[in-house]
């Protein structure tokens, strides 16, 4: 337990003379954390605010270690003075999927009603179930909380609760002239770094800009939300680690979620499309609009319902979000949890023989004169069970094979372990190099 500590100090003073936070927990050090919980009176506050705040949650190694703690003091197979049975239920709830669902399960049964009603609560919120939806849905004949968290999904609860967007958002302008590529947000001379997040984005525009670091501190002492601007954001290679630089300087930090952030505003006059997806996907808002009336340093007001940006109160510049349904994707905190919810809560609606839910915005179809579909289009139609699909058209496939190159194959593995899943549900799934 000693060795532990000193050696954890000793990486968390390390890591913040370079001004970063220290890396997440993992199982070996987990598993020391629990052990100080449980043995050590002294150092017991510290242990207790690690176990709950550097633990990266999903599929990591780290959090399987936690969740099984938890579970053992939420079912009262274990005591410990700093974390109640209730209060082990709460946090299995900030675990977000994975190998805190099965426990939260158990507890929808447990004997002491608060236990049961706040894994309930937890459930509730918690979108990365997969399989489990059938134990719910069997459970929920003969439990009246099961039947409640079905209920709550099937009203979309977990996304009407979350803020919608402000109708006016203050920020302050990062602005980098001309493009910017991936390789600069993300040098290829640092990919090895590309999946400890803070560490990575301290290389973001090492290579475009002079006095970088400089410039990057100055603009967030400001105080206010950062949008990163540019003529052309976004060339190049696709690299979600490019959008992470920029989400871990200008971004919000995540509860429960060490050593990563989302959020922050990118605004560009173009924006190339992969990198406007993996914006999406991971809760930024990419906003197209001329940029040239925009200077380092203004302090504009976006204004995503109404389509403008002013500054001192006059319209320097208009647009449109696309797509339709962005505004969703950022409540959602992402494209990908919005997409994962959503599925979720028309599974529940169809199990309970409700209709389609009325809480999302609706994807409009593409309008077209094509007499037929070119044989693409009705491969990926097929995958949708639908005979074609047309281009722009928004659309779900089922996916048999999954493909995934990777530089450094880290970035792949924290991409799947962040989405809970604790086996794949794709037939055939291949992770290689580039």
């Amino acid at each position: 337990m000693k060795d532990f500590l000193e050696d954890y100090k000793k990486s968390v003073l390390e890591r913040e003379s370079e001004g970063i936070p220290p890396l997440p927990l993992n199982a070996k050090q987990v598993e020391a954390v629990v052990e100080i919980l449980m043995k050590d009176p002294t150092n017991a506050t510290f242990a207790k605010e690690l176990l709950i705040h550097r633990v990266s949650p999903g599929v990591d190694e780290g959090a399987k270690v936690k969740a099984e703690f938890l579970a053992q003091l939420s079912q009262k197979k274990l005591e410990c003075a700093r974390i109640s049975a209730l209060e082990a239920t709460t946090l299995l709830g900030t675990m977000l999927g994975g190998y805190n669902v099965e426990p939260l399960i158990v507890g929808l049964e447990s004997q002491d009603k608060s236990i049961a009603k706040e894994s309930a609560k937890a459930l509730k919120t918690t979108l990365l179930v997969y399989g489990s939806f059938d134990k719910i849905a069997a459970m929920s004949k003969t439990n009246a909380l099961a039947k409640e968290v079905l209920e709550s999904w099937a009203n979309a609860e977990w996304f009407l609760n979350k803020e919608p967007l402000n109708e006016c958002i203050e920020a302050c302008v990062f602005k980098i002239d001309g493009e910017t590529n991936t390789d600069d947000l993300s040098p290829a001379s640092d990919a090895f770094t590309r999946s400890d997040i803070p560490l990575h984005a301290k290389a973001m525009l090492k290579n475009r800009i002079e006095n970088y670091e400089q410039r990057i501190k100055a603009i967030k002492a400001k105080g206010v939300p950062v949008a990163y601007v540019g003529d052309v954001v976004g060339t190049g290679s696709s690299r979600k680690s490019a959008t992470n630089s920029i989400m871990w300087h200008f971004g919000k930090d995540i509860p429960f979620v060490p050593n990563k952030r989302s959020g922050g505003i990118v605004i560009g006059g173009v924006i190339a499309p992969i990198f406007f997806a993996t914006c999406e996907d991971s809760g930024a808002l990419p906003i197209v609009a001329d940029v040239k009336d925009l200077k380092e340093g203004d302090l504009i007001k976006i204004y995503p319902y109404k389509g403008e940006i002013t500054l001192n109160d006059k319209v320097v510049s208009t647009f449109k979000l696309e797509p339709e349904t962005l505004l969703d994707e950022v409540r959602a905190s992402g494209r990908i949890p919005l997409i994962i919810g959503r599925g979720l809560t028309n599974k529940v609606r169809k199990f309970l023989g409700l209709g389609e839910s009325e809480a999302f915005k609706k994807p409009s179809a593409p309008k077209s004169d094509a007499k037929g579909y070119t044989l693409a289009q009705k491969i990926v139609g097929h995958a949708c069970g639908v005979k074609g699909i047309l281009p722009g058209a928004y659309c779900e496939p089922k996916v048999t094979t999954v493909g995934s190159q990777d530089t450094t194959g880290a970035m792949t593995r924290d991409e799947v372990k962040e989405l809970a899943s604790l086996k794949f549900d794709a037939p055939f799934v291949l992770q290689s190099f580039c």
